[in-house]
């Protein structure tokens, strides 16, 4: 495993998607992840995180791009460091949401850009 994939599951592992939201999502949603969050009604201290979060995804992947070019970029692993301890500390506030099958699956489709432009 290289030192990306080591990051990327300790991000995700902090951001409670290794097991327990994963557990929570999986019994939630479906097999297929629309792509259309506005499908998805949300409350309004939802959708506040939410936007927090993809602000959040809009400082993280560049976060990511720059230290899977390099390795090496303290910068961009102070900033992978720094992002991942912010987004720990909304671990229980999104696993509350996650209950919420509209907020698991926004959340999950909002998820699939954080995945297609880290890989």
């Amino acid at each position: 495993m290289n030192n990306y994939e080591e990051s990327r599951r300790k991000f995700l592992a902090k951001l409670g998607l290794a097991v327990g939201t994963t557990v929570v999502a999986g019994e939630k949603l479906s097999a297929t992840v629309l792509n259309d969050k506005k499908e998805f009604k949300l409350s309004k201290q939802q959708l506040q995180f939410m936007q927090q979060y993809e602000k959040w995804m809009d400082d993280f992947i560049p976060a990511i791009k720059a230290q899977r070019e390099n390795p090496d970029d303290a910068n961009a692993k102070k900033s992978i460091v720094e992002l991942s301890d912010k987004a720990d500390s909304w671990k229980k506030q999104l696993e509350g949401y996650m209950e919420d099958e509209n907020f698991a699956r926004y959340y999950m489709t909002v998820t699939e850009r954080l995945t297609k432009e880290i890989y």
